[in-house]
């Protein structure tokens, strides 16, 4: 299989000119270098590439850069023996639109230490319902597990879950036997979540959190996307050696806590770095989304699919605060 001659991707630029980003035609040589080639088949879209590809965030450490965090596809070329013609591979993070081309293009170009091969299981479209948001949700679980996380300790608080990454992580813990309650401002998502298998929705607009350094405990352990007021609020709530993982800063980026739940109940607060996971972590948490956490409604993640050239407008309404789901990105479709 042959890598034509040029190729569409959508490229950002930041220099004396200032920020602007749009589809560009581009030659394989343009890219990164790496080991994999990939005919990218899907991609999606998540918070970091809105700020990434507006330029309301400084997300790319370097100019010019293709955008995308994620990407699946089949490797078309390869100077690793553990990737031949035809594989279909993987990739979330790792530096992708960040500090290398990143998967918002035809053809992607990918070092080997960070393709994942998809799983048995896992179609490319799934991986990429999935992609950083499950995978970062995922992580958040087998870090939870390590550290003595159990059914039993009580239900899961998940904040912000009506995004990409609060929806998977209520079908992903749920699946995985774990009682969720889904905390979002969007009430009217009610239904959704609850079909994803959250056993309670919350409104965090009317949520009493309470004010003490310590409350009547209420959560097994919590999964917060926001950051702040809210993440501050939930600490005291959780039970003796519960864990919350922090992977999201919506709100604040800020957090006014006391020691007190860390030393008298022995909570962890556990920090959620999905983008530079270490590649046997990265393996275990796709072969669980593969098998026994993958979501049983995994398509109603996907609220959205898009073509290349209607990625800015995700964009706008995703920093607008009107996204719902996930939004996949068709770069050359099946699989």
């Amino acid at each position: 299989m042959s890598v034509p001659a040029s190729f569409r991707a959508f490229r950002i630029h930041g220099d004396g000119a200032g920020h602007r980003a749009g589809i560009e035609t581009l030659r394989l040589d343009d890219l990164s270098p790496g080991e994999v080639v990939v005919k990218a088949a899907y991609s999606s879209v998540n918070y970091k590439d809105a700020l990434a590809g507006t330029g309301k965030g400084k997300i790319l450490r370097r100019f010019p850069l293709v955008g995308g965090i994620d990407v699946a596809g089949h490797v078309v070329a390869s100077t690793d023996p553990a990737f031949r013609e035809g594989d279909a591979v993987l990739c979330t993070g790792c530096g992708l639109s960040e500090t290398r081309d990143g998967g918002y293009a035809e053809y992607v170009r990918l070092q080997s230490a960070w393709t994942i091969p998809l799983p048995t299981g896992l179609s490319l479209r799934e991986s990429m319902i999935l992609g950083t948001a499950g995978f970062t949700a995922g992580l958040a679980l087998l870090r939870m597990r390590d550290n003595r996380q159990r059914p039993e300790l009580g239900p899961i608080a998940v904040t912000g879950a009506s995004g990409g990454v609060g929806m998977l992580a209520t079908a992903i813990f749920s699946r995985a036997g774990y009682e969720v309650h889904a905390i979002s401002g969007k009430p009217e998502r009610a239904e959704a979540l609850k079909a994803l298998g959250a056993s309670a929705v919350l409104d965090r607009r009317t949520l009493e959190l309470g004010r003490r350094p310590l409350e009547s405990a209420r959560y097994g352990g919590a999964l917060d996307n926001v950051g702040g007021a809210m993440l501050a609020g939930l600490l005291p709530l959780v039970q003796p050696y519960g864990n919350v993982a922090a992977c999201g800063l919506a709100a604040s980026a800020e957090l006014a806590t006391t020691v007190m739940p860390f030393i008298i109940r022995g909570v962890s607060l556990l920090g959620i770095a999905s983008a530079g996971t270490a590649r046997d972590q990265r393996e275990q948490v796709w072969a669980h989304l593969a098998t026994d956490w993958k979501p049983a409604r995994l398509d109603a993640v996907c609220t959205r699919e898009v073509a290349l050239e209607e990625v800015p407008a995700v964009f706008d309404t995703m920093l607008g605060g009107g996204s719902f789901g996930r939004t996949l990105v068709v770069l050359g479709g099946a699989g």
